[in-house]
């Protein structure tokens, strides 16, 4: 067994979304889950290298560092974290958030049941 292994909590999930609204609707869609939350991608990385999330939710489009770069840099510190992209707009930008090593690409606004159903199947 790894650190990462043992600092690891499976139920750990980091939403990242410049939008409060939206965090709050995914943090109460994941009440069973130790959420964190952060409001770009540069809390996001700042956040990851402490918390270790197994889970990132990951908005595409944010101020300071967007959602593709954030998760090239979460891919490189742990390879094993699973990202998922989340995106009202820019659909445009889905196959590089997946290339950058998403998992996949939810759109908003994202149901609870696709969330979960998508969260536990990697937990």
């Amino acid at each position: 067994m790894s650190w990462v292994d043992i600092v690891t909590d499976s139920k750990k999930v980091m939403i990242v979304d410049d939008d409060p609204s939206v965090r709050e609707v995914l943090k109460m869609m994941l009440k069973d889950f130790n959420v964190l939350e952060a409001a770009d991608g540069e809390e996001a990385i700042q956040k990851f290298m402490i918390e270790r999330p197994r889970i990132v939710l990951m908005d595409i489009m944010m101020p300071k560092i967007d959602g593709v770069e954030a998760t090239k840099k979460i891919k490189e510190m742990e390879p094993e974290t699973i990202v998922v992209g989340i995106t009202a707009f820019d659909q445009s930008r889905k196959e590089d958030l997946i290339n950058a090593g998403a998992k996949d690409v939810l759109t908003k606004p994202v149901t609870k049941k696709k969330l979960l159903k998508l969260i536990e199947s990697d937990s």
